[in-house]
Parts: structure tokens; C-alpha cells; sequence
């Protein structure tokens, strides 16, 4: 059977990978040679795996290593080059102490890959984040005697859907093998239980990314960014997905309003087609590379820029501070939504579309509290700008709202801390 799944996933990366290549191999290109095999070398002993697929997941993943010994020695994983970037940025800080860090990308879940990844690390443990699950990796860390532990376990809608219907295979090659979970929300734990995960290995932590520190400002882009705005207000529209920039950017035409609009794609292959999106409605912009290259806040023109596209990687969430107002990408085109912890622990006014089923309880939260803002809608979104610009007292408060839900529901880091620690020793 484990021969079938390696041969199938084998099968699978030949049929994906021309396709890739062809449409993102600038993307991808560099995560092959660590994902096939070609590893840093090993440094410490017994280090602490943390595996975060991703930019979201490495913020996570950071946070909990600052709540751990610091001499813990850590291997972090990622499987995605914007993921790999965060990942070496945020865990640089952490490897004072004489704590040894390793960042690389995770291999191919095939036996001789991951067996070599074992050999090289010999990890204590491995913690994985949200819901990262390979099935091979997780028979080997068992075969080791490696303790796995999830953290910040979610299961969306969807996937809930596809696990139900995998019934004991899914519980047996993907649950079976955990030492412990973590979930996010009730409605997590409720679903890992209802799928098989025993009660004495689940419990409730609660979400990590309540829980992230404020990022350290961008200084030199946060002072371009307000003598670029002059005295007009700053609109951030975060994480933007395909389909979605034509609707932000009508919003935008409509306001009829002065204001700046900083447009950050959410995948940095999109930059330059975002860019020709802007170009073709001649509207006034500059793109933040541009800024860095010129050492000046823009090029001299008659008009000043009405865009900003932040073609950058790791400064969305720093200049959220900016705004008078931000949009959540992802969440008015269906693809779940992103995060609006970060634009809500700023006191931002916090904008989403209809589209949040990835950030469920979050979104709960903040509608229950006033704290958010629902457009339906590219007009809606107009709507929704304009009563920010108009009224900027109430768009405070609202704003204030939506930064109590985030400090009310800190405290998971101490809770994942104790589970793990039940699991292996941390010292």
C-alpha cells in the first residue's frame, strides 16, 4: 500500500511539475533542490521541528518558539518560497542564547526523502501547524518513535467534508500517528473529535495568531507612504487573490474621495500583472520597488500617486497601522478570506467580503463585537470606505472594537506550550 501512495505521489509531482514550472517555475524553481533531498547541514542536537507551510504558518510558528527554552535547538520547514523568506526573517532574532536555527523547505512526502530528512535533523519532535497532514512523514516519525503534535489545528468546511467521507482511513493514517492536538475553536475540537482523534489527545488552545507580537515598523517605507498620502488617508487593501484587484480597483474609481490606496497581492508571481491592471486604467501609481530604487518617495510628476502597489515581501502587515481603513483580500472572491488579526490588534477599521469560511470564529468574533465590516460587494466596498473617510470617529471606535475581540482572546501560546510539553521534553 505504501508503495502505491509513494508511486501515486511520484506520479502526481511528474504530471504537476511541467505545469508548475510553466506557470510559476520563477516561484518554485528554488524550493527543489532542499525538497529533493540537497539539506543544510544539521546543527545542535535534538532540535524542535516546526513545520509552517506557509507565511501565515511561520508567523505562528515563531511566535510559539519565543514561549520555548532558548537553548531549544529548532529545524522550521516550509513549503512555499514566501513561507521560507518569513521564516528566515522572523526566526533570525530567536538563535541568541546559543540556540542553533535551521530553516529549509520540507521534502516530498516519498520514503527515501523523508528518511534522509530524519537521518540529517534526528529531530526530538515535530510540531505542525493548522492543518499541514502528510500521511508518509507521519508513518515515519512513528517508526522513529518522533512525537508529532498539530498546533493551531483548523479544519475549514471543505476539508471537513473530504475527511468525513475518508472515515477510517483518514483516522487511521493521519490521526493515529499524533500525540497530541491543538485546536483553534470549539467547532475544531468538536470536528478532529467526531473524526476519531481521542479526548485525551485533543483539547482546546485556542488561535496563535491571537496571540503574534506587533511587527517591527518598515521605517523608511511607512515615512515614503505618508509623504506619498500628503493629507490624504491611507487605504490598504492586504492579500489580494486573482479576480479581486479589478473589483478593488473599480471601488476605488468610485470613491470619489482623496485618499491613497496601497494594493498588496497576496502572491508575489501576480506583482506585475496586478501592475498592468493598474497601467491600463491609467490611474497615477508607483510600485514600492520603485520607491527602494529611486531612495525617493516617487517620481517626479504633476499628480501625485493614487496607488501604491506594495510589490514587497513581509511589509503588509507592518504598514497596517497606516490606514484609515483595510481590506482583508480573499474575501470577495470565494477563497476563504486571509487574516484580520493583523490590521485589527492596530485598531484599524477592518473591511471583509462575504468570503471568511478560513477565518470562521474570528469573523464570528468580530461581528458579534461591531468590530468589522461586511461589504457584500465592490460597491458595498465604495460604501464602506466612504463612511470610514466621512466619519472618522466612528470608524475609530469601530476600530478600538475590533482590538479588544483581538486582546481578549490572547493566551494560547501558554496553553500550546503546556500540551506540547506533555508530549516531549522541551528542555
Amino acid at each position: 500500500m505504501w508503495f502505491l501512495y509513494q508511486l501515486a505521489m511520484a506520479a502526481g509531482l511528474g504530471v504537476a511539475a511541467p505545469v508548475l514550472l510553466a506557470r510559476r517555475g520563477r516561484h518554485y524553481l528554488p524550493t527543489l533542490p532542499a525538497r529533493l533531498g540537497r539539506l543544510p547541514e544539521a546543527r545542535g542536537t535534538r532540535p524542535l521541528w516546526l513545520h509552517a507551510a506557509s507565511v501565515g504558518e511561520a508567523g505562528v510558528a515563531a511566535t510559539l518558539a519565543r514561549a520555548l527554552p532558548p537553548d531549544l535547538d529548532l529545524v522550521v520547514t516550509t513549503v512555499t518560497p514566501t513561507g521560507q523568506a518569513a521564516a528566515k526573517k522572523l526566526f533570525a532574532p530567536l538563535t541568541v542564547g546559543g540556540r542553533s536555527v535551521v530553516v529549509t523547505y520540507l521534502p516530498f512526502d516519498l520514503g527515501l526523502l523523508v528518511g534522509r530528512f530524519l537521518d540529517r535533523y534526528a529531530p526530538r519532535a515535530l510540531v505542525l501547524f493548522e492543518s499541514e497532514l502528510w500521511p508518509l512523514l507521519l508513518r515515519d516519525c512513528h517508526r522513529r518513535s518522533v512525537p508529532v503534535a498539530v498546533l493551531n489545528a483548523r479544519i475549514s468546511d471543505r476539508s471537513y467534508g473530504r475527511m468525513k467521507r475518508a472515515g477510517r482511513l483518514y483516522r487511521r493514517f493521519l490521526l493515529d500517528p499524533l500525540g497530541r492536538l491543538g485546536a483553534q475553536s470549539p467547532q475544531d475540537e468538536e470536528r478532529l473529535l467526531s473524526l476519531g482523534a481521542g479526548s485525551v489527545r485533543t483539547s482546546l488552545t485556542g488561535n496563535l495568531k491571537f496571540d503574534t507580537p506587533e511587527p517591527a515598523p518598515v521605517a523608511d517605507l511607512e515615512q515614503a507612504l505618508r509623504d506619498l498620502a500628503g493629507d490624504r488617508p491611507i487605504l490598504i487593501a492586504g492579500s489580494t487573490m486573482p479576480g479581486e484587484e479589478p473589483i478593488v480597483l473599480d471601488a476605488f474609481e468610485r470613491l470619489d474621495r482623496e485618499a491613497l490606496l496601497v494594493l498588496a497581492p497576496r502572491h508575489p508571481e501576480r506583482f506585475d500583472e496586478v501592475w498592468r491592471e493598474v497601467e491600463e486604467r491609467s490611474l497615477p501609481g508607483i510600485r514600492r520597488s520603485r520607491i527602494a530604487a529611486a531612495g525617493d518617495t516617487a517620481p517626479r510628476s504633476a499628480s501625485p500617486p493614487g496607488i501604491v502597489l506594495l510589490d514587497s515581501l513581509g511589509e503588509l502587515a507592518s504598514i497596517y497601522r497606516l490606514a484609515s481603513a483595510a481590506l482583508i483580500g480573499g474575501t470577495l472572491v470565494p477563497t476563504g478570506g486571509h487574516n484580520p488579526i493583523e490590521a485589527a490588534r492596530f485598531g484599524v477599521p477592518v473591511i471583509v467580503g462575504p468570503s471568511m469560511e478560513n477565518f470562521r470564529r474570528i469573523a464570528r468574533d468580530l461581528e458579534a463585537a461591531d468590530g468589522v465590516t461586511v461589504a457584500a460587494d465592490g460597491e458595498a466596498l465604495t460604501e464602506a470606505w466612504r463612511r470610514c473617510l466621512d466619519d472618522p470617529a466612528g470608524a475609530a471606535e469601530q476600530g478600538w472594537r475590533g482590538m479588544a475581540v483581538v486582546d481578549r482572546n490572547r493566551g494560547a501560546v501558554e496553553r500550546s506550550v503546556e500540551l506540547l510539553s506533555e508530549l516531549v521534553d522541551l528542555d
